[in-house]
């Protein structure tokens, strides 16, 4: 076809292929299937009904009213529901109408365990998703790991396999479970606390089984792992080390020279946080020592974290953060707090309250969903907050990617990544919102995964050697949980050689 469209260009333009290097032969932008559900709110709202919860969000009959992360796909809400202890399920609700929500399906498991994250993979005709695992008592020994659920059909969310993992140990809440997970290609990343590393092929995704168990320097009691590529941001739960790793096609983590970071406030003194998260181009830590608030770094390639701003508060103890373009969001265990950080520092918008031990505000369009984990009021563990009036019409913009524009050398085994300002919806990322070719236009195919804002590909065969590529996203394609597509295109190239041609 390359070949007709230099000797035929009329022929090519009547047939929108596009013929020039680098661009291939793609879908247009926004030919990805219409969402099941009606996206996140675009309503408008009183002043004087911001910061007040509007609507609760309760599981299944067998909520024990303990609740974490939250997330959107195909546009329905997804609220997984357990508590450390395991025992729980998974609600779907739609939510454009946030403060009449409706419920689609609840799907219950008794091993479900309290989730920190939602990271989505597409196998196929399968949409993937991953949470910790409780088993309970097999004998003597208390087992546990990760189960896979397939969230293709969100009327009818249901577990696909579990695996056990090894070192797995509770009642200790924090030091020998399984906190969160992540998707590389085929392999499923799982952060085990002081277990380390977790590497799961899944390739088949209803028969799991464990590639390797890596333990981490700096006793890093790792929390949450965050995949943007091959490149891998680890962080502490409670603690204050981060490290920034580049992950092997077998999922083995290198340490980045450079790439072991101690958190600290802009006057250099190391500070604990809670947990970490990683929107666009920045790093966020949620901070658990001497008061809450949040401390940001900035990704600047190729991938080396600079202190960023902070925002202290002598009444927060440290839960979840997360990030919508200007805006930071803060679990701050007493209440949940909005920042702008438009400004050189930081400027707290308002807080919001909810009885019970407040970690999670994840903002969808102009609302949050809090979520607290205990402690809170019957059927009350998640609600509805508005937090600005006018609806989100800003569509999601790229900050960072992996490999860096210009980068030489790449790895043939990379996976690649572009890092948003917002959570995107997932459905939207496809082979025409998400364009890799070579510099003579040659389609790369691979297999898509998302972790919030983070959209990682990884390639179905290895990159060739001495070769140039480029990423293209196209204005129009990729959207938002309000549905606001990106507003202009972003590309950025590399060469698995020493130059660019």
């Amino acid at each position: 076809m390359l070949a007709v469209c230099r000797l035929l260009p009329v022929l090519c333009s009547l047939l929108l292929v596009a013929c020039g290097p680098g661009l291939g032969v793609f879908p247009d932008p926004d030919s990805w299937p219409a969402l099941a559900g009606p996206g996140a709110s675009n309503q408008s709202f009183e002043e004087a009904s911001l910061w007040q919860s509007c609507a609760f969000l309760a599981g299944g009959p067998a909520d024990l009213d303990s609740h974490g992360s939250v997330s959107m796909y195909d546009g329905y809400l997804l609220m997984p529901w357990a508590p450390e202890e395991g025992g729980g399920g998974l609600s779907v609700f739609a939510v454009a109408e946030p403060c009449s929500p409706e419920r689609l399906a609840d799907a219950t498991d008794p091993g479900i365990r309290q989730t920190h994250g939602i990271s989505l993979r597409r196998h196929g005709q399968q949409v993937l998703t991953a949470f910790s695992y409780h088993g309970g008592l097999a004998g003597d020994e208390v087992i546990g790991g990760v189960q896979i659920w397939d969230l293709s059909d969100l009327g009818q969310p249901q577990v696909v396999s579990q695996i056990l993992l090894p070192g797995y140990n509770y009642p200790d809440a924090t030091s020998r479970v399984t906190i969160a997970t992540a998707w590389l290609g085929d392999l499923l990343l799982v952060a085990g606390a002081d277990n380390g590393l977790y590497v799961v092929d899944a390739a088949d995704p209803s028969a799991p089984t464990l590639v390797a168990q890596h333990e981490l320097a700096s006793s890093i009691r790792l929390g949450r792992v965050h995949v943007l590529g091959s490149l891998g941001m680890l962080s502490s739960l409670e603690g204050a080390r981060t490290l920034l790793v580049e992950f092997d096609q077998e999922g083995r983590p290198e340490l980045i020279p450079g790439g072991e970071l101690a958190v600290s406030d802009v006057e250099g003194v190391e500070r604990d946080y809670h947990f970490a998260e990683w929107v666009g181009n920045t790093a966020l830590f949620a901070r658990k020592e001497s008061g809450g608030g949040f401390i940001s770094y900035r990704f600047e390639p190729p991938s080396a974290l600079v202190v960023g701003a902070e925002h202290y508060n002598n009444d927060g103890f440290g839960g979840h953060v997360r990030r919508q373009k200007d805006r930071v969001f803060v679990g701050d265990s007493n209440f949940a707090g909005v920042y702008d950080i438009s400004l050189s520092e930081p400027v707290e918008e308002g807080r919001a309250q909810l009885q019970g031990d407040l970690d999670t505000a994840t903002p969808m369009g102009n609302v949050m969903i809090l979520s607290v984990d205990k402690d809170a009021s019957p059927g009350q563990a998640s609600a509805v907050v508005p937090f600005a009036s006018g609806p989100d019409i800003e569509g999601p913009s790229v900050e960072f990617t992996w490999p860096a524009d210009g980068a030489s050398l790449v790895p043939l085994s990379s996976s690649l990544g572009v890092a948003f300002d917002e959570e995107v919806e997932f459905k939207s990322v496809f082979e025409g919102s998400f364009r890799v070719a070579t510099d003579r236009g040659v389609e790369v195919l691979g297999t898509f995964s998302l972790q919030g804002s983070l959209v990682t590909f990884s390639p179905e065969e290895a990159l060739a050697d001495d070769t140039s590529y480029q990423v293209v996203i196209p204005l129009g394609g990729i959207v938002d949980f309000s549905g606001n597509p990106t507003a202009e295109e972003y590309r950025f190239t590399f060469t698995t050689g020493e130059e660019l041609n």
